[in-house]
């Protein structure tokens, strides 16, 4: 029995996008659908990268899930320890062609069978058994108190089974909704990881880690690299758990634009990657979790550090050539 798998743990949604940015606008309206999750992509990700991934999450036992879950094992995914129960699947609907981040998502996920989930319905001795790592992102504690809880039970029981844990930092405030903000629930959830990755907005706003309000698009990249330098030595001081921290820098000029490049810092260096743009791109969706995925592939691989941030940012510019939220590597 392999006991070296990669376990990512988070809500499975399906993504409801049109054609045109209009869903009602014509008798023909086209409506895609693809299956997702920010964990879900990583699971998918790393699968192609030969890593073995588990993927768990909980949804209705019904043809849809079914469906979704015939995807991820076509893609290598294990799903054999998906908690099925609840009444709903969320979903996310994008009102853009290729997944701009200016406002156009709208979240279908309040009463899903995920964001329903208490700690005690997990068996997590089961859900552990053969793991050597735990992924798991800020949106699951974004969705309400009780998945914070259930975050913080799973984060205390693979820090005892000496589990490696990872974190990406996903910050959507249109999730934080509870009356909680991030920076009441997640420094204590971070406390127990070895891995984070984000960027310097998103660890200001969840670690409460420094940020200068001055940088722009037109900010030099040297610039940058100084200053993700310097809130990497913050995070390793408050965190002392955390051996790895990688940070995406995504700028985008128009809808088919963008430029893509990381950073990566350990207590003892720190490496940025080449810069990556394109004018031509097909969906930015998933682009943050390939990132994460390629950071969780080549620690896993004790590769250089160097090697992880080029790996990281190859694989997260790599996903912006692919539609829907699964990269597909082949």
């Amino acid at each position: 029995m392999d006991n070296n798998k990669v376990l990512c743990f988070g809500e499975i949604l399906y993504r409801l996008q049109a054609k045109d940015e209009h869903f009602f606008n014509t008798d023909q309206s086209v409506v895609y659908a693809y299956p997702g999750g920010s964990e879900a992509n990583v699971a998918v990700a790393l699968a192609s990268l030969s890593i073995p991934s588990t993927y768990v999450s909980a949804a209705p036992d019904h043809a849809l899930t079914k469906e979704i879950l015939n995807i991820l094992n076509q893609h290598d995914v294990n799903t054999s320890k998906f908690i099925f129960g609840g009444e709903r699947l969320g979903c996310y609907i994008l009102q853009s062609a290729n997944g701009l981040t200016s406002g156009e998502v709208i979240y279908d996920r309040n009463h899903s069978s995920f964001s329903t989930l208490k700690a005690d319905d997990i068996d997590w001795d089961d859900l552990f058994k053969d793991c050597s790592w735990f992924h798991w992102t800020a949106l699951t504690p974004a969705l309400n108190s009780e998945l914070a809880d259930l975050m913080l039970t799973a984060l205390k029981i693979a820090h005892e089974k000496k589990i490696t844990i990872s974190v990406d930092l996903n910050y959507r405030s249109r999730l934080w909704q509870y009356g909680k903000q991030p920076l009441d629930i997640m420094p204590n959830l971070v406390s127990y990881c070895d891995v984070i990755m984000g960027n310097i907005w998103a660890e200001n706003k969840m670690l409460g880690t420094s940020i200068n309000d001055q940088f722009s698009r037109s900010t030099a990249v040297e610039q940058y690299f100084d200053y993700a330098n310097v809130v990497a030595q913050e995070i390793f001081e408050k965190y002392p758990k955390c051996k790895h921290i990688a940070n995406t820098f995504r700028f985008m000029d128009n809808s088919s634009h963008n430029l893509f490049y990381g950073t990566y810092h350990n207590p003892s260096e720190n490496k940025i990657s080449a810069i990556l743009e394109t004018n031509v791109l097909i969906d930015r969706i998933g682009s943050g979790d390939a990132f994460m995925a390629g950071l969780i592939a080549a620690i896993y691989e004790n590769k250089s550090s160097q090697e992880i941030i080029d790996t990281a940012t190859q694989l997260g510019f790599k996903k912006l050539f692919n539609k829907g939220d699964f990269i597909n590597l082949s």
